[in-house]
């Protein structure tokens, strides 16, 4: 039987293993617990273990809603699942790449200007995602979460936790919609509408035909705010500030198509003529990038402002087409 105290690393799936719990867990529920200890194991293999009494608290049964203090001792039993492939090393080009892209780093607390094209996590046939490589990079530090979330396809700033009580209150931040203020830049086609500034209509999440999931504007969506702020104007397109007042799946571009202006390299909504037009000009990605976050750490009380500037082939990029940003904003 295998006794330690809960870290990044698995514990042995072949025989039992005893974890104490410690502060980076307390609180935490048992089923979340076991999903990220037993990474790779189905959730509907946690649940059995756990509705057969297989798990066990100080020696008692629980319920996977069960919470979980510091000091506390968790009995995992042996589970048995297919082999997987292990997540791949980090090379030397990515893990210099992450290491110059922190911003900030405190006790409880990283931010990463993540580049674009990096997926945060691993899954959908991503094998290492920003948050896999961050915990092979710093395999002593027995927590790191990502707060949220950004599509694989846009650039920018996001936090990861290093600390349990500094995720679950950022993430209370993100859920009341307040206390966190997001601001990305966005390349977009067409001149930007003289006068909008707020853009105020539900979104809904569906599915093509082909089963490609897509959001659209329908009444029947759920209610979103978007502030915008135009920063630039070329011939072709327009640069804005974009200030997500509620966070839904790809609200910003959703909420720039609708005023005519998708965002320049949208490949899933910007429609045949505006691709042309971007692979006439050299655009070659997603131009939106999540440049800055404000709120108050939850450990300190200290007013942030983070700030991530776009890497150098979109700064160029905003330059080619008349759209140089000089900074500033909303």
């Amino acid at each position: 039987m295998a006794f330690n105290r809960m870290s990044n690393q698995q514990p042995d799936q072949t025989k039992v293993t005893l974890v104490e719990i410690t502060e980076d867990n307390h609180g935490q529920r048992v089923d979340n617990f076991l999903l990220t200890a037993l990474k790779g194991v189905p959730r509907t293999l946690v649940y059995r273990i756990i509705r057969k009494g297989e798990v066990r608290v100080n020696k008692g049964r629980v319920k996977a809603d069960s919470r979980l203090q510091s000091g506390d001792i968790i009995r995992i039993p042996p589970v048995r699942v297919p082999d997987k492939n292990e997540t791949p090393d980090v090379s030397p080009a990515l893990n210099g790449l992450l290491d110059s892209a922190i911003v900030y780093e405190d006790a409880g607390l990283l931010a990463v200007n993540k580049p674009h094209g990096l997926a945060v996590h691993g899954g959908s046939g991503v094998s290492l995602g920003m948050i896999e490589a961050l915990r092979k990079m710093r395999p002593d530090h027995t927590f790191l979460e990502l707060v949220h979330r950004l599509d694989r396809d846009t650039s920018g700033i996001i936090l990861v936790a290093k600390k349990r009580s500094v995720l679950t209150a950022l993430q209370r931040m993100l859920a009341n919609k307040s206390g966190i203020k997001k601001r990305y830049l966005a390349l977009v086609h067409g001149a930007w509408p003289e006068g909008v500034a707020d853009v105020k209509l539900p979104l809904l999440r569906t599915e093509r035909k082909s089963g490609e999931r897509i959001v659209l504007v329908d009444d029947e969506g759920k209610t979103s705010h978007t502030r915008y702020s135009l920063l630039a104007s070329g011939s072709h397109y327009s640069l804005v500030e974009a200030e997500p007042v509620t966070g839904r799946t790809h609200q910003i571009r959703v909420h720039c198509q609708s005023q005519g202006c998708t965002i320049a390299g949208d490949e899933k909504y910007g429609d045949k003529s505006e691709q042309d037009i971007d692979r006439q000009r050299g655009v070659r990605r997603l131009c939106l990038h999540a440049h800055q976050l404000a709120f108050r750490h939850p450990s300190t009380g200290e007013e942030l402002c983070l700030n991530a500037e776009p890497g150098e082939e979109l700064r160029h990029l905003f330059k080619k087409v008349g759209c140089e940003w000089q900074g500033g904003g909303l």
